[in-house]
């Protein structure tokens, strides 16, 4: 399994429900390594696509507490725990955690791999975050690449590797 995210220069990865940055280049490297897969989120995250419509051409598995919850095209599970039982068999390469905070934290330690994008801005006003690899016992940079601009921002595709599992 993967997570796949994009942080400011506090680890910082939303405010009110709603991404930080606006980076046409790493939506692009978001859509081609998850196309095809299973992604894992939860309903604010859901809450948050356009028209709160599930990704198309991914398996959507969404996990909320709200018992009554229902959205076309979307596999509603109760819990972190359920959602990697409705993702079981899954290519661990093809499986990735996309959000938000909560759900990020209850699945890092499982995810062998985690996709960063890290952005050499500080957001104001963030209201969730994503843990900081840097300062997490077994997580390694595998590679980053050359720096891009875009919007007025600068960041960088980090790969990091959970040296644990």
């Amino acid at each position: 399994m993967n997570a796949i995210v994009v942080v400011d220069q506090n680890w910082a990865i939303g405010r009110d429900n709603d991404l930080l940055f606006s980076l046409p280049t790493d939506m692009k490297r978001f859509r081609s390594l998850t196309l095809g897969g299973t992604v894992i989120l939860g309903r604010r995250t859901l809450d948050s696509f356009p028209g709160g419509n599930p990704l198309p051409k991914r398996r959507n598995i969404v996990i909320t507490h709200c018992v009554d919850f229902a959205r076309e095209g979307a596999e509603v599970v109760s819990s972190p725990a359920a959602a990697l039982e409705a993702a079981a068999g899954t290519p661990q390469d093809q499986l990735w955690v996309i959000g938000g905070g909560s759900v990020y934290a209850a699945l890092l330690s499982q995810c062998r791999r985690a996709c960063v994008t890290r952005v050499d801005a500080a957001a104001e006003g963030a209201d969730s975050f994503f843990p900081n690899l840097d300062k997490l016992p077994g997580w390694a940079v595998e590679s980053i690449s050359p720096p891009l601009t875009e919007n007025g921002l600068t960041y960088r595709f980090y790969d990091y590797v959970n040296t644990k599992l």
